[in-house]
């Protein structure tokens, strides 16, 4: 997007964001202490020393360096696409929610439609290794929610990450839609796989890191990113978990935090179930259909709920031709439909979300029946429809999650075929 904070103003932000040796605690100590960061850089070395120490002090005193003056200018770069943002501690569109934590992000690098921020939000998490009847309830949960006009909010991980992205895109245009918090920097997707997921998110959601452009996947980036997804939530719903998933730091989290955690019960013989158990003898709320959580959630009457967004002051989503190549067009989002709707949306979402007591073995039937039809070569959503007689909705579902677990392709030409 067109730079809209001053650019040295800009410039020592990103400096302060990737600063060396100079802890997040200690650049907002500064903050508090100085103001804005570009006064940070300009104070006097003894004032700087009283706060961080003399090295330090020298060191923010002198020109940038260059491998760091290149990490900057990069991040300009990024910056100038029309649907790349930065928001900074400073700025007005900065998530709230992030400021209850006790180390908020100094930046957060966005990529999308800002409006999601304003939206109430939920988040959908669990494991990387879900089963299909696991990934089906994430889909069918978030696809039920965010036709509601609920934001889910999830990690872009695969399992139940991924699903419940993919849900909630399903619920369409007029949804909540979706905002994936990454592990990695903005400009990376891990997994690798989840590319054109991740293109669909930028194109009708949102997509947030606090990490550096180019940063990957270390395993401590995901704990911080968890928190970032329990704090912007307003309750955390874990569908599947290990005793051990990363999952329940997310919950943990949120309930310290004061939001609603919700499982989701399993079979007592399936190692994915004992994570949500143990959640549900805690004191999370077991949950058997979305209507399970909105109803939950509006005893709280969390703000936001039942009443639309305020008209946004942020900048509308581009129209397609203006959209970067990088990604895919991103349509402009309508401000006004983002209130809970009266109707459930039909088709799976709304019988399975709503009344979640599918049997496993049809849901397998299902896929099996799926990857049959289009074993005899590619086939369009609209050749399967009629071949199948399945509805649309549940035939969507059912593609998507086939495409999700990698069993099957979507071509350039909108054609699925097996792998």
């Amino acid at each position: 997007m067109p730079l809209t904070i001053a650019e040295p103003e800009l410039r020592a932000w990103i400096r302060l964001s990737l600063e060396p040796d100079l802890d997040a605690a200690q650049a907002r100590q500064l903050l508090s202490a100085l103001g804005l960061p570009q006064d940070i850089y300009a104070a006097p070395v003894g004032q700087l020393a009283r706060l961080l120490g003399a090295p330090l002090a020298a060191q923010l005193r002198q020109e940038t360096p260059e491998p760091l003056q290149a990490q900057i200018e990069q991040a300009l770069d990024w910056l100038r696409a029309p649907t790349h943002t930065l928001l900074t501690l400073a700025d007005p569109l900065y998530p709230p929610a992030l400021l209850q934590l006790g180390d908020p992000p100094l930046v957060l690098y966005a990529h999308g439609c800002l409006d999601v921020l304003s939206r109430p939000k939920i988040a959908i998490v669990g494991a990387r290794h879900a089963n299909h009847e696991g990934e089906r309830n994430a889909f069918e949960f978030a696809q039920y929610l965010a036709g509601h006009g609920w934001c889910v909010i999830s990690g872009l991980a695969s399992g139940i990450d991924g699903a419940a992205h993919a849900g909630a895109l399903q619920a369409g245009p007029s949804g909540g839609g979706t905002l994936a918090v990454l592990g990695t920097g903005i400009d990376r997707v891990y997994p690798a796989a989840h590319r054109p997921l991740a293109h669909r998110i930028a194109e009708h959601g949102l997509m947030l890191s606090e990490f550096p452009l180019g940063a990957q996947g270390l395993p401590f980036h995901f704990p911080k990113r968890n928190r970032l997804v329990a704090a912007l939530s307003q309750g955390v719903l874990v569908v599947q978990a290990a005793p051990q998933s990363g999952s329940l730091i997310t919950a943990r989290l949120a309930g310290e935090l004061g939001r609603e955690v919700f499982a989701i019960p399993g079979s007592i013989h399936s190692p994915l179930s004992r994570g949500c158990h143990r959640l549900i003898r805690q004191g999370a709320k077991l949950v058997e259909s979305g209507q399970d959580i909105l109803e939950e959630l509006a005893q709280g009457r969390l703000d936001g709920l039942f009443t639309p967004p305020a008209a946004s002051t942020t900048k509308p989503c581009p129209d397609a031709e203006q959209v970067a190549p990088a990604v895919s067009p991103m349509p402009a989002a309508p401000t006004s439909t983002h209130a809970p709707a009266p109707v459930a949306p039909d088709g799976p979402a709304a019988s399975r979300a709503g009344l979640a007591d599918t049997d496993e073995a049809q849901v397998q039937d299902d896929s099996q029946v799926l990857l049959q039809a289009l074993h005899e070569g590619p086939a369009s959503a609209d050749d399967l429809h009629l071949r199948l007689g399945w509805p649309m909705a549940h035939l969507m579902a059912e593609l998507t999650l086939l495409e999700i677990d990698g069993h099957i392709l979507r071509q350039a030409d909108g054609c699925f075929t097996r792998r």
